[in-house]
Formats: C-alpha cells, sequence, structure tokens
C-alpha cells in the first residue's frame, strides 16, 4: 500500500514556519495534493515571513528643517521632535526629515504633518494617513474674470459629506473601472460604488477650491485641494488592518499606527498597487471639476499641473512616506507636467515652487502653513467674537464662501501658522524657491456643515415643540 503525505502543523513549525491562520488551508492543500520534497517547500514559500525583529535602538537620523518663534510654536517643535525620535525607532525607518509647516497629529510617535520618512522594503499605512493621496491642481483659465470662475465652479462642486446623487454623477474611465476590479483590496462592491458617487466631491476640513491671480502672468488660475475621499479612507482601513497582522508577527514593540506591509510579500505588492490605482482616481477626481468649471465657460484650460503631498513615493527599494509633505524631486512623480503647489491659507498667495533634493529636505518641501493649536484651541481663543465678525475681519476683501452657508472659523487664517514664517523658514533650509504666486481672490470651503446636519435638525425641532 502507497504512502500518503499526511503534513501536521507541527512539523510547518519544526520547517521554520510561524503558526498563523494560514496554517489549515495550506496543510490541507499539502495533503489533498500529496506535495512532498521540494514541491512542498516551493508552495509554503508563499507563506514565509521575513524574520522578526527590534526597534532600532536610538532613533534613526532625521532632519529638523523648522524652529520656534515664539512660546506656542516652542511647544509645537518640541512635540513633532519628540513624536519623531520615537518613531524613528521603528527597525524599518532609515531617514526622516520634519518641514516648516509641522504640527502633531497623535500620541507620541505618530508622523507629524509636515513629516517625511523613509523606509526601507516597508509600506506604512499609518504613515500616509486616510487621506491617501491629499493633493492640489491648478488649472490656468487665461485672462477669466476671477468672479466668473468661482461662481462656474461653485455651480459645480460638491463639499461636505456623501457623494454626489445619481444624475449628478461623473463617469468612471473604462481603465481605472478595470483596476478596481483587477485588485482585491478595492473590488468590493461597495469600493466601486463610493468611486462613482465621490468623483467630482472635495469632503470637508481644510479641502478647498480656490481663485486667485498669478502675480507673473496675470492670468486668473483655479486651485482645488482635497484627497481620495472614500475609497482612499476605505483602502487605508484594509491597509492597517493588514499592517497589524504583520506587526505581530514581525516586532510586537513596534507602535501600532507604524506598523508595516513588506513590500516583497503578496499583500505588499496588493497594497502598492492598490495605492497607485487610488491615485489616478484623486487626479481624476480633481479633474473631473477643473473640466466641468471650463464647460460651463466654455473655454479650454491654457495650462494645468498638480501635485500630492500626502503619500507613499518608491526609488528603488525606499519608499518615502510624505505625511503633508510636497515632492520637489521630479522622480517621485511619474506624471509630473508643471511645478509644485504650496497653499498657505485663504488670504495668503499659492506658491508656485520648484526645487533641488539636498541632505536635509530628501527631495520634499511644506504642503502648506501647518497649525499651532488644535481646531478647538483656536475656537476658544476667538470666544469673544461672534463667528461672523471674526470672518468678516479675516477675509475682508475676499470673496470667501462656505458650500454649507455656515462659516467655519478654523479655516480663517488665524488658525493657521504664521504664512510669512514658514516662507522664510523654506528659504532658510532650502526647500524650494517660489518662481511665481497666486494672489488670493477668493474660495469655497465646506464650512461647518455640521450645524444643520440630521440629528442637529431633529434636536432643533424637538426643542421648538417642547418651547
Amino acid at each position: 500500500m502507497e504512502n500518503t503525505v499526511n503534513i501536521t502543523g507541527k512539523e510547518l513549525i519544526d520547517l521554520g514556519f510561524r503558526s498563523g491562520k494560514w496554517f489549515p488551508e495550506a496543510i490541507e492543500y499539502i495533503n489533498t495534493n500529496q506535495l512532498e520534497g521540494e514541491a512542498m517547500l516551493e508552495f509554503l514559500e508563499q507563506y514565509r515571513l521575513p524574520p522578526m525583529v527590534n526597534l532600532h535602538a536610538t532613533a534613526a537620523e532625521f532632519a529638523i528643517n523648522i524652529k520656534a518663534e515664539n512660546e506656542l510654536e516652542e511647544t509645537n517643535v518640541n512635540s513633532v521632535v519628540e513624536s519623531m525620535k520615537v518613531l524613528m525607532r521603528t527597525p524599518t525607518a532609515v531617514n526622516g526629515a520634519v518641514m516648516p509647516d509641522a504640527c502633531p497629529t497623535g500620541p507620541s510617535g505618530t508622523i507629524p504633518v509636515g513629516g517625511v520618512v523613509v523606509a526601507k522594503n516597508a509600506i506604512h499605512p499609518g504613515m500616509h494617513s486616510a487621506d491617501i493621496c491629499c493633493s492640489v491642481m491648478l488649472t490656468d483659465f487665461g485672462k477669466t474674470d476671477p468672479k466668473l470662475v468661482l461662481d462656474a465652479a461653485h455651480s459645480i462642486t460638491h463639499f461636505g459629506p456623501g457623494g454626489r446623487p445619481r444624475g449628478k454623477q461623473f463617469q468612471l474611465t473604462e481603465e481605472l473601472l478595470a483596476e478596481f476590479k483587477a485588485n482585491k483590496l478595492l473590488n468590493a462592491d461597495k469600493d466601486i460604488s463610493l468611486a462613482r458617487e465621490h468623483l467630482g466631491t472635495q469632503g470637508d476640513g481644510n479641502h478647498f477650491l480656490f481663485v486667485g491671480i498669478s502675480e507673473k502672468t496675470g492670468n486668473t488660475m483655479m486651485i482645488t485641494h482635497h484627497g481620495s475621499r472614500a475609497p482612499g479612507a476605505r483602502l487605508y482601513k484594509k491597509g492597517m488592518h493588514i499592517a497589524e497582522r504583520f506587526r505581530k508577527d514581525l516586532c510586537p514593540a513596534a507602535l501600532k499606527q507604524n506598523a508595516w506591509i513588506p513590500f516583497e510579500t503578496e499583500e505588499g505588492q496588493l497594497y502598492w498597487n492598490a495605492l497607485q490605482t487610488i491615485r489616478k482616481w484623486t487626479k481624476l477626481n480633481h479633474e473631473c471639476i477643473h473640466n466641468a468649471t471650463l464647460e460651463v465657460l466654455e473655454m479650454e484650460a491654457e495650462d494645468r499641473y498638480w501635485n500630492e503631498h500626502n503619500f507613499v513615493f518608491k526609488d528603488g527599494d525606499l519608499f518615502y512616506h510624505a505625511k503633508g509633505a510636497t515632492p520637489l524631486d521630479t522622480k517621485f512623480m511619474p506624471d509630473i507636467t508643471g511645478p509644485r503647489l504650496i497653499p498657505l491659507n485663504m488670504a495668503e498667495p499659492v506658491l508656485i515652487v520648484e526645487g533641488k533634493t539636498t541632505a536635509n529636505n530628501l527631495g520634499f518641501a511644506p504642503h502648506g502653513a501647518g497649525r499651532n493649536m488644535s481646531r478647538t484651541q483656536h475656537k476658544r481663543n476667538n470666544a469673544d467674537f461672534t463667528k461672523e465678525a471674526l470672518f468678516e475681519i479675516e477675509t475682508k476683501g475676499l470673496d470667501v464662501r462656505f458650500f454649507s452657508k455656515e462659516i467655519d472659523i478654523s479655516e480663517l487664517p488665524s488658525a493657521y501658522k504664521n504664512a510669512q514664517t514658514v516662507r522664510s523658514q523654506m528659504e532658510e533650509y532650502g526647500l524650494g524657491e517660489v518662481i511665481d504666486e497666486v494672489i488670493p481672490y477668493g474660495c469655497i470651503m465646506a464650512g461647518d456643515f455640521q450645524v444643520n446636519a440630521p440629528w442637529r435638525k431633529k434636536r432643533r425641532e424637538r426643542d421648538n415643540k417642547k418651547e
């Protein structure tokens, strides 16, 4: 009678494999197909994990391209630097940088806004965050009246939660739809439905549609700022789940927010490809808004370019995680068509910059002005003003609109770092050369859409009935 293979979990462990959820499926496959010797080991190789690693004994080096110029900034900078010191002990980290707009975003060890972390052969979902590929796009409208551009854009854009209703949705390209369907991290019916619904939407928070005049040419420019909306947020959640499984197997001492997916694994390849698809979706999202605005005005663009500032960029076996940092180096942007864009706040020019890679900037520049305080603290600091009074003071001479028709004072200029300080530190640390500025005419933002959220309306109606 011929002997049959009956491999057990203990034998897999003896062969050097760490126990995992894959054990039963692999054992069943081996035994069903009677795999032995080299054939069995070749099959098992797909499940072999990289060796376990420890945290760096000391933090990997990182450049500090920021300095405090008052007491408030000193608290902020110290918090950012200390957080980076904890983060840079992550085993994959080999280099990093902090930009002048840096501000903390979570517990110590979390990558700050304005942070760059270089990891070897690893993708850290927590270091690009849920707003994957948050980015800016510029379209040159020539000598068109800026008010006409802002009015046209206002008629077609969409801010706030949710997506566009049926009948008002933009069309996904066949190529992009095929990419979603081909990647199991993106091909759920819900993912594809949201990719359709959220196309041509800008979300909330600090996302905006800005119209201004080029200082160099006098042309009207429109600039949009937003990320990948729900499709990106869903991918991020899946990425963090995958990374956490690897963290438990490879380095349990690493912080959960710094978990990583080894690039050379099947999961790493899948996640990297999904990131590229989300990047294409986000670029299309910008294009839908810009093209629809051009259609309203019955004109064509004179120029267009874009860049992300919240993404992972690959150079060989190094992965540059930019959390709110603008890529200067062209190697990071396969579709580069122009200079980079750095918005500051609604009352300041959008900077158009170019620059060279240096040892301290790692090929990046700031992405904006950043914050020295939370939104809540800013509101407390201005409690003596009504929203309307503060809005009037800070937006005088500008055409500033909130899509929800409710003022959000946490997006007014005073909520952000001093723009001139960021600009002077850009120059001091060699973080890009300003080649043009888009002088503000006006902008659109989501505003405080929660004021009229359905649950708030219902509560107000109940309260009115009681009266």
